[in-house]
């Protein structure tokens, strides 16, 4: 069965240059709640990572405060994202182009985009950054319950929260590195950030880096 490559918003307008709406206001707002929440998250849990960064917590009121804080971010964090995950799941499962789009990264890095398959609304490079948030982001929510002494210190045993705390760690450094690759992309990739600002591309960047999804667009409006 074919999955559409358009989402709720979507829309292409005439004019010069053309524009596309790539995304709406609603998303815009879900997005930037995640990407907030995961900023101060990183800050805070850097600064309870290791004494040579604990004066990040001058940003929360101090370590006592930054300790309280942390958690309850974190629970903003997975719930703006389970937002993002319920809009765009559907438009991050794998197809057959994202293989060959892998197989050509390095036309892909060095700009030869006539050498790379048509794509939809998102690259496989998109796509694996979108399924390793998602991952590691139940990761953290799970493991951070576990060490949360405040609420849940009864229902796991010392052992438990040694591991929990090794792989909360893991997971936190993993996914700065990701929310990393992930900025520099965009600001890589000229144009995309105004999709988040703005809510719209320009008919030619679509077709440039996204031409399957506004092919798809185009067609459908017929």
């Amino acid at each position: 069965m074919k999955t559409s490559e358009i989402a709720p918003g979507d829309e292409v307008h005439r004019g010069n240059p053309v524009t596309v709406d790539r995304y709406t206001a609603a998303a815009r707002v879900n997005h930037w709640i995640t990407a907030t929440s995961l900023v101060l998250l990183a800050l805070s849990g850097l600064a309870l990572f290791h004494p040579s960064l604990f004066f990040l917590t001058g940003l929360f009121g101090g370590g006592g405060l930054t300790r309280m804080i942390h958690p309850w971010i974190g629970v903003v964090l997975f719930f703006a994202f389970v937002g993002l995950f319920l809009r765009f799941w559907r438009l991050n499962l794998w197809k057959s182009e994202d293989g060959t789009w892998m197989a050509k990264l390095r036309d892909v890095i060095a700009g030869h985009d006539e050498n790379l398959p048509e794509v939809g609304k998102y690259n496989a490079g998109q796509k694996m950054v979108f399924w390793l948030m998602s991952i590691l982001i139940v990761i953290l929510i799970s493991s951070g319950f576990a060490i949360w002494d405040q609420y849940f210190s009864e229902y796991t045993t010392i052992d438990q929260k040694r591991v929990a705390v090794l792989i909360h760690a893991v997971a936190a450094v993993v996914i700065i590195c990701v929310w990393i690759v992930h900025v520099y992309a965009a600001i890589w990739v000229r144009g995309t950030i105004s999709a988040m600002t703005r809510g719209q591309v320009t008919g030619g960047w679509a077709w440039r880096h996204h031409r399957k999804w506004l092919r798809e667009l185009v067609t459908s409006k017929r």
